[in-house]
C-alpha cells in the first residue's frame, strides 16, 4: 500500500462527514470528497508537513466547497432584469438559494442607489410595478424615454453583477 492509499483510508470517511455536514447532500459529498483526494494527488509534492495532513486536507475540502458555492451562485439572465420585479421576490428553495437571491437584490438595490436621480427613481418604480406610461408621466418626461432610462440601468447593473461574479448565460 502507498501513502495515498492510506491516506484515502484514513481520512475519506471523516472529510465525507465534513462535506456532508455542509451541503446535506450525499452524492454531492462523494462528488466533492473525490474532487478533494484528486486534489491531493496533484498537491502532495507540495505538501510541506507545516500542518497536520487532517488540517490539510480539512483545508483543501473546505477550499473544494467555497469553490462549490462560488460555482453555484445564483446567476442573472438578461431576461431576469426586463422587470427587475422577479428579484424582489425570490424564488423559492434550499435556504442556501434564499441567502444568495437575498444578497442579489440587496446587491441590486446598491446598484441603483448609485445611480443619478432620474434613472434610480425609474429604476426603483419600475421594480415597484409601474408602467413606463405612469413612469414617464411621474418623472416629467416621455415614456420611450422612461424606457430607455430603465434599459440603460439595466444595462449598467448587468454589467456590475457580470464584474462582480454574477453573468449570464
Amino acid at each position: 500500500m502507498n501513502g495515498l492509499d492510506e491516506l484515502f483510508s484514513a481520512y475519506y470517511k471523516d472529510i465525507y462527514r465534513y462535506l456532508y455536514s455542509l451541503c446535506r447532500d450525499a452524492s454531492l459529498s462523494e462528488d466533492l470528497t473525490s474532487d478533494v483526494f484528486l486534489e491531493v494527488v496533484k498537491s502532495i509534492s507540495s505538501f510541506r508537513a507545516e500542518s497536520d495532513v487532517k488540517t490539510w486536507l480539512f483545508s483543501i475540502a473546505r477550499h473544494r466547497w467555497n469553490k462549490y458555492l462560488h460555482k453555484k451562485k445564483r446567476t442573472i439572465r438578461t431576461s431576469e432584469l426586463y422587470d427587475l420585479t422577479e428579484l424582489e421576490h425570490p424564488s423559492g428553495g434550499s435556504a442556501e438559494n434564499a441567502f444568495l437571491d437575498r444578497e442579489l437584490v440587496k446587491r441590486i438595490y446598491e446598484i441603483i442607489g448609485e445611480e443619478k436621480e432620474r434613472p434610480r427613481n425609474t429604476a426603483l418604480m419600475r421594480i415597484e410595478g409601474y408602467s413606463f406610461y405612469e413612469i414617464g408621466k411621474s418623472l416629467g418626461i416621455s415614456e420611450s424615454s422612461a424606457r430607455v432610462m430603465f434599459f440603460r440601468t439595466k444595462e449598467k447593473i448587468l454589467k456590475k453583477l457580470k464584474e462582480e461574479g454574477f453573468y449570464d448565460e
